[in-house]
């Protein structure tokens, strides 16, 4: 009404006006975005950031990626830093390691980590272990990446988690992000980190579409490596997880929440460096820790959390003795049904918990 007060005294103008002023108090902007466009968003800038920056890789530059997530960038920067390999992922990634070497950033690409067991000696042996073995004289500021962990009837030579297997090497970070938030800004921090980085992303994830604040979408927007996030507050137990099991959690959550039960979900996002300080004390609010994961468990990312907790200062916070939910000890089937019962559900994370509390 005041609006159309000062329109019948003073016209358009003044109706201007008002709008320009209302439209300033708003909050915010926040946009929808899939993990895929986060992921593309962070390396467009990255490369137009740093011209040390390539990308390598199967399917990379003229076909837009396996799951698009290069799409457009081989039109936008060209052949020389948009590069597609042979299969070969020995022989590309060992140029990627001596580029980085040589002073460049490259950010190599796996269709999938499992591909990655063909060049691991570069990942481990060259990448990995230059830095210390040179006295620190030699960096290798390079980024693996692509999709990791079970995806959806690729069976078992496809559907491995590697997030242990990189996470045991010293010399490594190791990244797993879950959110459109996590994956830009860890890409990013990546990137422009003077060590190597294995970047462990899923391909279920990539279609999904997450909110981000107007924040997270500037150039500068970072997440730093090895910070984990408590993604919900919570009193009654502790579920940490990584990647696509960060919303299983949240999703267990808000069903355990109507029966009184305040799970606090820790999205780790970070797998080497680990966040412990973060693990701790919300064990020492919740008395209780279950760790989720879609690998599997002897010598896991859970294995290692529940070891550290046992000797870190959080162990006598502890009510009940903590839990992991994890994928099955088994390759991982083809049949669906097979398939759905080998990686943790919702159902599983629920049932974990009730008994973990006698509820």
């Amino acid at each position: 009404m005041a609006s159309l007060r000062c329109f019948l005294r003073s016209g358009k103008n003044a109706v201007s006006v008002v709008l320009r002023r209302e439209f300033h108090r708003t909050a915010p902007a926040t946009v929808q975005i899939t993990v895929r466009d986060a992921l593309n968003q962070a390396m467009d800038e990255e490369l137009e950031r740093d011209e040390r920056v390539f990308l390598l890789g199967e399917e990379v530059a003229q076909y837009d990626g396996a799951y698009k997530v290069s799409r457009g960038l081989w039109k936008k920067y060209g052949d020389k830093r948009i590069i597609d390999t042979p299969i070969t992922e020995m022989g590309f990634a060992g140029i990627a390691v001596g580029a980085a070497m040589a002073g460049l950033r490259p950010i190599c690409e796996f269709m999938t980590f499992n591909f990655s067991m063909q060049a691991i000696d570069q990942v481990i042996n060259s990448a990995a272990k230059t830095n210390y073995m040179s006295a620190g004289l030699q960096s290798v500021p390079i980024v693996f990446r692509g999709p990791n962990g079970a995806s959806a009837g690729v069976a078992a030579q496809h559907s491995q988690c590697f997030a242990a297997w990189y996470g045991h090497c010293p010399g490594l970070k190791v990244v797993s992000p879950w959110s459109a938030e996590d994956a830009r800004g860890l890409l990013k921090s990546a990137i422009r980190d003077d060590n190597p980085v294995v970047f462990l992303e899923n391909e279920l994830m990539y279609g999904v579409p997450f909110e981000m604040s107007e924040e997270a979408q500037s150039k500068d927007f970072l997440v730093p490596i090895g910070k984990a996030r408590i993604e919900r507050q919570g009193n009654h137990v502790t579920l940490v997880s990584h990647s696509r099991m960060v919303g299983l959690c949240l999703d267990a959550a808000v069903v355990l929440a109507k029966d009184g039960i305040e799970c606090e979900v820790i999205n780790m996002r970070t797998i080497r460096p680990l966040d412990t300080e973060t693990i701790e004390t919300s064990v020492m609010k919740t008395n209780h820790l279950i760790t989720v994961e879609g690998g599997w468990p002897q010598f896991g990312v859970g294995a290692e959390i529940l070891a550290g907790l046992m000797e870190g200062p959080a162990f006598n916070y502890l009510d009940a003795p903590a839990v992991r939910v994890t994928g099955v000890d088994i390759p991982m089937p083809y049949a669906k049904i097979l398939e759905d019962n080998s990686v943790p559900q919702i159902k599983d994370i629920i049932f974990s918990v009730k008994k973990m509390l006698n509820v």
